[in-house]
């Protein structure tokens, strides 16, 4: 029997632009959405600087996304972390300073996740079906689950700053940055836009989420957080943001079914398989989106308990949405209650 593929175009989208991340009618007040990364991306900026047409806008965030897909994409053949995976070699290979910054944060959260997060998983992603080829027989075996794990692993993995160069040290070594480069993305954009003069704003890339200043009325950006549900949408919270990023990891809309059982798109490169527990999503408030994104996955692959438990240890903003019978169950850090006012 094949498989059946349950891809959304937006891979967890948090609510916006529902419950009040509209920016205010103000003369100068602007937002755009397209399509980047496979998803979704939009824009809302409450105070357009008055040298800056929003035709120049739209260019300038357009070049930034592209060159981020240019650099970090495993979809496009000729990518920089493409080359570099078709690449048996064991040297030194040239990137640019953003692919080897992404990188070497990838490196960090993998060693202080205890290794929830890995970006040297593009096998595992394929071996399951969820690469760029797809898949249309049965789930790997454990002996290919075991030859597979010579081939993973961020220690396998270097990264130098000056010159920007990563190295395999295993020449079957690959790299999928889907984990992470979509915060990276907000980011990048974020930068931008403060380069130009843009102070207040909302960046958005398929859910992950960066903010800055107010609205134009004043108030904060309101942002909803989606209720897990695999085929339609409703809210299950809401915060109030500003110069913070928002990312959320789950597992009930991008998934795959193997002659009737359900596979989750995150791998745990611990056991190199799926997930398995009651997580259903995680949030993850940081001050980049990079950071937020990576933490999210890592704290999806720990699961409820440990993932709470670590991310209280590490002082996270974080809420875990958990199944519990028909609904789910809220679990909230400290850090979390303080960031959203849930605690005096």
């Amino acid at each position: 029997m094949g498989v059946r593929f349950f891809l959304s175009t937006v891979a967890l989208l948090l609510t916006l632009c529902v419950i009040g991340c509209e920016p205010s009618k103000g003369p100068n007040s602007v937002k755009f959405s397209g399509q980047t990364m496979g998803t979704t991306y939009s824009i809302a900026v409450s105070n357009l600087p008055e040298k800056l047409t929003i035709e120049e806008l739209k260019a300038g965030v357009s070049q930034v996304l592209e060159d981020v897909n240019q650099q970090m994409s495993n979809w496009i053949d000729d990518s920089e972390i493409s080359r570099f995976n078709h690449s048996e070699s064991t040297e030194w290979f040239e990137v640019s300073p953003a692919t080897a910054m992404v990188i070497a944060e990838s490196i960090r959260i993998h060693q202080v996740s205890g290794g929830a997060f890995d970006v040297t998983v593009a096998p595992l992603i394929d071996a399951w079906g969820f690469g760029p080829g797809g898949r249309d027989v049965a789930p790997p075996t454990d002996a290919e689950l075991v030859a597979l794990r010579a081939i993973i692993g961020s220690e396998k993995l270097e990264v130098r700053e000056k010159p920007a160069a990563i190295r395999k040290l295993h020449p079957d070594l690959s790299v999928n940055l889907s984990a992470i480069a979509k915060g990276y993305g907000v980011d990048a954009v974020a930068e931008y836009l403060e380069s130009v003069g843009v102070t207040s704003y909302l960046v958005e890339i398929g859910g992950e989420i960066r903010v800055s200043g107010l609205k134009s009325d004043g108030s904060k950006w309101r942002v909803g957080i989606e209720r897990p549900n695999a085929f339609g949408r409703s809210l299950q919270d809401a915060v109030s943001l500003t110069d913070q990023s928002m990312a959320t990891s789950g597992d009930y809309r991008n998934f795959i079914e193997i002659e009737g059982k359900k596979y989750s798109h995150t791998i745990d490169p611990r056991v190199l398989k799926p997930i398995s527990h009651e997580l259903a999503s995680v949030t993850v408030l940081a001050e980049t989106c990079l950071e937020a994104d990576a933490l999210a996955t890592s704290l999806m692959v720990m699961g409820p308990e440990k993932g709470y438990d670590w991310a209280e240890e590490q002082k996270l903003a974080v809420l875990l949405l958990v199944h519990s019978g028909d609904g789910f169950e809220e679990r909230a850090t400290t850090a979390w209650k303080q960031n959203t006012g849930e605690m005096p």
